[in-house]
């Protein structure tokens, strides 16, 4: 992109880049674990598996379409951001909505499992299982012996598959809040931007203004 010089300001901002933006790298873990999540927990060819699916990609490509077009639209890319973030809003809906038909613990805000995934930095889906695979471990012996009643054969089984359903969840339903979290916070700095540099068709008015008065005063 050729430089702004006084005779000639900037008029196309840089655009592009998202996949160094925190918001796209979380968002497109949150679809590639959602996808195994559907995969597993989510009978086939449901209307919840499209939509927990389509939520996921809506908030993945919106941040990128969004990133691409900044340099010559800046309110289309915030109507982008905004539409990524409501798509992951109701993903993360869709997340509670599971544990709360299964009878499982959505965590609290505070509980340390939401700060030590985040502590993780997990790049991809297979970190993430390894985490979720850490998790149950640990509480592997507190989980059993909360059992209530006679057990049986299958009572550890039983067990393990509610833990893995309840962890990856909420696995899920945390990094929805992380991605949301960063998104209003992109939200909010492109609506400053806007405000401050206005779009496209504005710098271009200011551009043509600046050059005709320019051309006037050297023809003066």
């Amino acid at each position: 992109m050729e430089k702004p010089t006084p005779e000639r300001p900037q008029l196309l901002f840089p655009s592009g880049g998202y996949e160094k933006l925190v918001s796209y790298q979380v968002a497109k873990l949150l679809y590639d674990v959602t996808v195994r999540f559907v995969d597993r927990y989510i009978p086939k060819g449901s209307r919840t598996a499209d939509q927990m699916e389509q939520a996921a990609r809506s908030g993945v490509r919106n941040i990128a379409e969004g990133s691409k077009i900044s340099a010559t639209t800046k309110k289309l890319e915030l109507n982008l951001t905004n539409v990524a973030r409501t798509s992951i809003d109701e993903l993360r809906k869709d997340y509670e909505s599971f544990l709360e038909h299964r009878k499982l613990p959505v965590w609290a805000p505070m509980d340390p499992r939401r700060k030590e995934l985040s502590n993780a930095r997990c790049k991809n889906p297979d970190q993430v299982a390894r985490w979720i695979k850490a998790v149950w471990e640990r509480e592997k012996d507190q989980r059993l012996q909360a059992v209530e009643g006679p057990r049986t054969a299958r009572t550890p089984r039983t067990v393990k598959d509610r833990a893995y359903a309840e962890i990856s969840a909420n696995v899920g339903q945390t990094l929805c809040k992380i991605a949301i979290h960063l998104l209003d916070k992109q939200v909010d700095s492109q609506a400053r931007a806007f405000e401050k540099e206005g779009g496209f068709s504005e710098r271009l008015y200011k551009v043509r203004k600046e050059l005709k008065q320019q051309q006037g005063n050297s023809g003066a």
